[in-house]
């Protein structure tokens, strides 16, 4: 008991460092002040449907829809019976953040998902590669948080996949918990043969963007993403539509076509290249919402959860033991022992 609360301590530590750090991820202030109104849009409630005039339904690029629409699932309907080893689970990290935020996930959900999940970040670590094997993925990418440098770890992500034989790629970033049988139950819902770009929008109508053109012209664009932060699901189908923009160098040089970030640049591609749409769901969480407004009963349903800063709070999910907040300030090791009690170092309380 007491080396698990000097490891909680230490971790608790290590988690207030993290927490600090956020306010440089590009979802946050500082970066996303390099992409005009983008920021603003992100702070907004996505779930709140906004009303626009004709000229925003007539702007040109995508569908020109102004709401995301939930389709009826028959168009999208799986056939057969999905298994963890038909997903490719990507993690996004960066050097900075192996010991603070992806120890706590290989403590967790990837010991669930191990052969699953493979892990992308910019700098060799031993540690890292000893606990992941031919799972982690030494990119190269600058260790910047530019959009160059993200789209450079989303093309080697996009492109492992591809390489792959699953059916279902699956984005995260390193401060996700996945729930794996959350998200078997999703993706069972819908076909990897069928178009499908599921995850949950970070804004209530979609972005605007300048496409660069040849001699220097601009158009204006508009589609829906799923934000990075939630993380998102790509089905195998929709991915090779994908690949004259999205593999190899070309997700790069798509990229700079509107000079947004890794997860925008997805949704660009899916709407406005291959005329795709995003599929809205609800059971993905980044830490740009308030977590704490999730019903402590519907957690073991939801397919990613996070945690960080919100309106200059620290921003968890509300779930109590067995580890105490000190002991696990992100709250992912206790919910992953609600939801795997077998865990050799989860706490046998009584009546848990």
């Amino acid at each position: 008991m007491g080396r698990r609360l000097i490891r909680g301590l230490s971790g608790a530590a290590v988690f207030l460092v993290s927490v600090t750090l956020l306010s440089v991820r590009h979802r946050g202030a500082q970066e996303t002040s390099g992409y005009p109104g983008l920021r603003e849009r992100m702070l907004e409630n996505p779930e709140r449907r906004t009303h626009e005039g004709p000229e925003d339904s007539k702007e040109g690029g995508g569908t020109g829809q102004r709401d995301l629409q939930v389709h009826s699932l028959d168009k999208y309907k799986t056939e057969g019976n999905l298994t963890l080893g038909d997903v490719f689970v990507a993690v996004k990290t960066t050097k900075r953040f192996h010991q603070s935020r992806m120890e706590l996930l290989l403590d967790t959900w990837i010991s669930r998902a191990r052969e699953q999940t493979y892990v992308f970040t910019d700098e060799e670590d031993d540690a890292l590669k000893r606990r992941m094997g031919d799972h982690v993925v030494f990119t190269n990418c600058s260790t910047e948080h530019s959009h160059s440098a993200l789209s450079c770890k989303m093309a080697a992500e996009f492109d492992a996949f591809l390489s792959s034989d699953q059916s279902w790629f699956c984005h995260l970033d390193d401060d996700n918990y996945l729930n794996p049988e959350a998200l078997l139950k999703l993706l069972s819902s819908y076909s990897a043969m069928k178009d499908v770009y599921v995850g949950k929008p970070s804004l209530n109508r979609p972005i605007r963007a300048s496409e660069t053109l040849p001699n220097n012209q601009m158009k204006s664009v508009r589609f829906w993403f799923a934000t990075g932060g939630a993380g998102f699901c790509i089905s195998r189908k929709l991915a090779r539509k994908m690949m004259p923009w999205a593999s190899g160098k070309n997700f790069l040089s798509t990229s700079e076509l509107i000079r947004l970030p890794d997860d925008c640049t997805i949704g660009y591609i899916i709407e406005c290249k291959v005329g795709g749409q995003l599929l809205p769901n609800r059971l993905f969480h980044s830490h740009l919402e308030n977590l704490q407004l999730i019903p402590t009963s519907d957690l073991m349903q939801q397919v990613t959860l996070s945690y960080g800063v919100f309106e200059n709070k620290l921003n968890v999910i509300k779930l109590s033991g067995p580890f105490s907040p000190q002991e696990d300030p992100s709250r992912f090791r206790s919910l992953h022992c609600h939801l795997y009690p077998d865990t050799p170092w989860c706490l046998q309380a009584v009546g848990w």
